[in-house]
């Protein structure tokens, strides 16, 4: 027969690990507070848009450069075309290379939906690589 001397009682024995359940749902609790308020933290400004101070590239010998007027008029270096127009201007500027950069010019006053469209010409007629142009630093006053 054995004798059990030590009597236990209703304790437990002492657990010596760290319980991260709470931390984990303090971390779950937080990402998804972060997540919801990320996207109101965008706001929505209206834009006039700087001038450049960076180095200008160098410019090719001949240039296609396309122009917007303060008008909307635009001019494929003084020729002027329509939306139209402007994919067989475009072509017969660039010789038919279309790897060659297009230069856009557009007046401050345009609105960006125009230099999208017209930007959305070119690439329908296949011209990828254009070039915004704006004024520089010290030219802007």
């Amino acid at each position: 027969m054995a004798i059990h001397l030590a009597d236990q009682g209703d304790e437990l024995p002492l657990n010596h690990e760290i319980n991260v359940t709470p931390f984990i749902d303090v971390m779950l609790v937080l990402l998804i507070i972060f997540m919801v308020a990320a996207p109101l933290a965008t706001v929505d400004v209206k834009v006039d848009l700087p001038v450049s101070s960076a180095r200008p590239a160098p410019k090719p010998d001949q240039p296609v450069i396309l122009s917007i007027q303060a008008d909307g008029q635009m001019l494929v270096g003084t020729e002027e075309v329509t939306a139209q127009t402007l994919p067989a201007t475009i072509f017969r500027a660039t010789g038919g290379d279309r790897e060659q950069r297009i230069f856009l010019r557009a007046d401050k006053q345009i609105t960006y939906d125009t230099v999208m469209q017209a930007m959305n010409g070119l690439r329908a007629a296949g011209y990828l690589h254009v070039a915004l142009v704006g004024a520089d630093s010290g030219a802007a006053r």
